[in-house]
C-alpha cells in the first residue's frame, strides 16, 4: 500500500509491521525514521549485504524471544530488489514484537521490491521525493519564528540556495544557527552568513575533531592559535556533544559489524570524504562506554558554566586538552 510522505501519521504499527521508505530525499527520510525510532527502546541497524550474507542468522534474530527485550525496531539500510525473497518469507511468518523499516535509495517503477510493497495491503510503501524550494522555505521560516530570530526573506533564500535542495544539509545548517543563538539570542545577518559559510566555527569543528582523534599536539596548536571568547563556550560544548553522539552511534555499529569502512560508508547522514580518515581514528580511539561517560562529563561542564560564568573558556579548554591525551 502506498502512502504519500505527508500521510505517514496514517501508519498503523499494529497492523503494518514492515515499512519501505525509498527515494533521494535522505534528510526527510531520516527525519521520519527518527520519529518512529522514539517509540522503541530496542533498535538494531543492518545493511542489506550483511543480511544476505547470513540469512539464517537474521531469521533467528527475528524469531528469538528475549525476556529482557520488548518491542524491537530493525532498520535495514541500502535495500534493493535482492532482499525481496526475505520480505516474502517474513509475510508468511508471525513477527511478534518486531518491526522493520527498509531504507532504500531511488527505486524505479519496475522495481520488484517497490511493486511488492505497493500491491500488498500488509506492507507500507512511502516515496520521498526531493523537496521544493517552497517546502524548504517554510521549514526555514518556521525555524526562525520558533527561535525568535529576525531574518529577511532574502537571507532565508540565501540559506536555502547554499543547501542545494538537500533537507538534511539544511537541518544541519539550522542546527548550527540554533547552537550559536543559545549563547547569543540576537544573531545578526553577518553572523548567519559566517555560520553558513563555515568561517565562524571551522576552528571549533577542527578543534573537537582532533580532540576526539586524540591528536594532542594539533589540539594544543588550535587552542593556542585561536581566540575563542567566553560567549562561544556553550557553542563549543554543543558541537562537542553532537559529535560525541555521532561517534557513539558509529562506534556501536562498528562493534556489531567489525568493518570500519562499512561503518563509515553506511553512516547517516553521510560523512564527507575529507572527514572520513579522522572519523575512523575517532572510532578506533574510543569505546562506547567511554563516550557515554564523556557525554555525562560534557553535560556537567555545561551546567558549571551556566551556574558560574567566571572565565568559562579556561574550563572548556582544560577539559578539551585532558581528553585529547
Amino acid at each position: 500500500m502506498i502512502l504519500k510522505s505527508f500521510e505517514i501519521n496514517k501508519i498503523n504499527l499494529i497492523t503494518n509491521k514492515i515499512i519501505l521508505f525509498y527515494g533521494k530525499n535522505e534528510g526527510y527520510k531520516n527525519e521520519e525514521i527518527n520519529k518512529i525510532k522514539k517509540r522503541f527502546e530496542t533498535i538494531e541497524k543492518y545493511d542489506e549485504k550483511k543480511i544476505l550474507d547470513n540469512i539464517q542468522s537474521f531469521y533467528e534474530q527475528l524469531t528469538n524471544e528475549s525476556l529482557f527485550e520488548k518491542e524491537k525496531l530493525i532498520i535495514i539500510d541500502q535495500t534493493s530488489d535482492r532482499i525481496i525473497n526475505i520480505i516474502k518469507d517474513l509475510l508468511e511468518m508471525t513477527l511478534k514484537d518486531v518491526w522493520l523499516i527498509l531504507n532504500s535509495g531511488i527505486l524505479e517503477k519496475k522495481s520488484k521490491l517497490r511493486n511488492l510493497f505497493e500491491k500488498d495491503k500488509k506492507l507500507i510503501c512511502v516515496p520521498f521525493y526531493p523537496d521544493t524550494n517552497e517546502i524548504l522555505f517554510k521549514i526555514t521560516q518556521n525555524f526562525f519564528k520558533k527561535n525568535k530570530i529576525l531574518i529577511s526573506n532574502e537571507n532565508i533564500n540565501f540559506i536555502i540556495n547554499k543547501c542545494s535542495g538537500d533537507r538534511g544539509y539544511l537541518i544541519n545548517e539550522l542546527e548550527k544557527i540554533e547552537l550559536f543563538s543559545l549563547s547569543k539570542r540576537n544573531v545578526s545577518n553577518d553572523e548567519i552568513f559566517k555560520l553558513i559559510n563555515l568561517t565562524e566555527n571551522f576552528d571549533i569543528n577542527e578543534l573537537i575533531d582532533n580532540c576526539l582523534a586524540k591528536n594532542h599536539k594539533k589540539t594544543l596548536n588550535i587552542l593556542n592559535e585561536s581566540n575563542f571568547s567566553n560567549e562561544e563556550c556553550i557553542m563549543i560544548i554543543r558541537i562537542f556533544l553532537n559529535k560525541l553522539k555521532r561517534i557513539l552511534e558509529l562506534t556501536k555499529q562498528y562493534q556489531i559489524n567489525q568493518d570500519l569502512n562499512l561503518t563509515i560508508n553506511n553512516a547517516k547522514p553521510p560523512i564527507f570524504w575529507k572527514d572520513k580518515e579522522i572519523t575512523k581514528k575517532q572510532i578506533c580511539r574510543w569505546k562506547s562506554k567511554e563516550i557515554e561517560k564523556l557525554i555525562i562529563d560534557i553535560n556537567t561542564i555545561e551546567l558549571q558554566i551556566k551556574k558560574n560564568s567566571f572565565n568559562p573558556i579556561n574550563l572548556v579548554s582544560d577539559f578539551i586538552m585532558e581528553k585529547s591525551l
